[in-house]
């Protein structure tokens, strides 16, 4: 499956390097960290990054495997950087007015014979987010957005999507064990046992450019992980969310979250529960991204257009939200048919000498 990548960040520098990671396991091993080793006949280590788009000084004219370590990318190096190709990362939009930075991606894109853009810069750019949305659905490439500045979100481009046959995945993915994830969870728990939320927190802190970044454009990222938490809980009116408490930088790119609930149970009695969550922060992401971009290239191998319903449960703001709960319930056993589906197409696909 042939990626282009937009901002060469942590995220992008945990899904290349893990890539790796998984290219030289045996392929009959089990995949720690993966939830779907095959999606539609593609395994992890079938995703080839053949084009990346960036504007800093220090990433681009470097080959993708060196622009992965240039500050103030931190992710840790795992030192199994395999690559099938290694694209040069060429500059991107950086102002979305100028048509022919747009122009130019879009061209690239096409000649390339892209399948997925996965859009991953800083939070706090809608207009530039915009900008790579309309250039990847004008070369007729599906779009994977994992930030919360809207792509999907966007009824105009959503309509030029589906007037081109272009699949649209975001918008903001939910990490593969994050702060939304647990909270949500923790909170159906209550909800489900019949406890009466009281109210309830979560702070996050980390080290990395996104943590930094998040203090002045966080406005996006907190109704983002709201929108991830009504995917759980029918109210969230008493929930406070905080996307960056602190930027922590000996954190690296480690994110730490603290997530407190209180409630009240039988009698009015109280109950209070603290969780405290660290994680890899791009590793986080990455765990999410590899299916969302596996799940846009079926989906436009397979002739779908708009927003699939399988991304649903892997995302914070998805495009469908009318029934938050049902969606999410439908994706995840679409998800699972999915992922059930391909041991015949794999046993084909394996490569011979």
């Amino acid at each position: 499956m042939r990626l282009a990548v937009a901002g060469i960040g942590n995220n992008i520098s945990a899904l290349v390097q893990g890539i790796g990671f998984y290219r030289q396991r045996d392929s009959s091993e089990q995949l720690p960290g993966v939830t779907h080793p095959i999606l539609g006949g593609l395994r992890v280590t079938d995703i080839d990054v053949v084009a990346a788009f960036d504007v800093s000084e220090a990433k681009v004219g470097q080959p993708l495997s060196e622009a992965i370590f240039a500050a103030p990318n931190n992710y840790p190096e795992l030192g199994t950087l395999r690559l099938t190709e290694d694209p040069e990362v060429v500059p991107g939009i950086a102002d979305p007015d100028d048509k022919q930075q747009i122009a130019s991606v879009t061209k690239l894109l096409r000649e390339l014979e892209v399948e997925v853009l996965l859009y991953s810069l800083p939070t706090g750019l809608p207009e530039v987010a915009r900008a790579y949305g309309r250039a990847a659905i004008t070369a007729g490439v599906a779009v994977v957005n994992c930030t919360p500045d809207p792509i999907a979100g966007l009824t105009e481009l959503r309509d030029e999507a589906l007037s081109q046959g272009v699949p649209l995945v975001g918008d903001d993915l939910q990490s593969h064990l994050g702060s939304s994830v647990v909270h949500g969870s923790l909170l159906a728990l209550l909800e489900e046992r019949g406890l009466t939320l009281s109210g309830s927190y979560q702070v996050n802190m980390g080290g990395n450019a996104d943590f930094a970044n998040l203090r002045t454009h966080g406005a996006n990222k907190e109704a983002s992980k709201h929108r991830a938490l009504r995917q759980k809980i029918n109210h969230t009116d008493r929930v406070t969310v905080i996307p960056s408490a602190g930027f922590v930088t000996h954190l690296n790119d480690r994110k730490v979250a603290h997530m407190s609930i209180e409630a009240r149970g039988w009698a009015d009695m109280p109950v209070r529960l603290d969780v405290t969550l660290q994680v890899q922060d791009s590793s986080n992401a990455a765990g999410v991204i590899i299916d969302l971009v596996r799940i846009a290239a079926i989906a436009r191998r397979r002739g779908e257009t708009g927003f699939p319903v399988a991304a649903t449960s892997l995302l914070k703001s998805p495009t469908l939200m009318e029934d938050p709960l049902r969606q999410s319930v439908n994706a995840r056993e679409f998800l699972a048919s999915l992922a059930s589906e391909n041991a015949g197409t794999a046993e084909k696909s394996e490569p011979t000498d």
